[in-house]
């Protein structure tokens, strides 16, 4: 048996590797139903660029502050 050590909760923004600060939950009502969630994790600094992706979809459903 390998000990892997503590789970990382990185940034979901392509090559981010910082510590994430936010969740945001979201789904895409043509493939989930209304009460499914997918989450991303996103760091401070791309917070508000993965939100607006998101947001501009229609998928966003809330920001939540992530507490790993």
């Amino acid at each position: 048996m390998t000990d892997v050590g503590p789970a990382t909760h990185t940034c979901s923004s392509r090559g981010c590797r910082a510590d994430a600060a936010w969740e945001l939950h979201w789904n895409n009502p043509k493939l989930h139903t209304a009460d499914r969630r997918k989450i991303w994790l996103a760091c401070e600094e791309h917070r508000g660029a993965l939100g607006d992706f998101l947001g501009a979809r229609g998928f966003l459903r809330e920001t939540l502050p992530h507490a790993p």
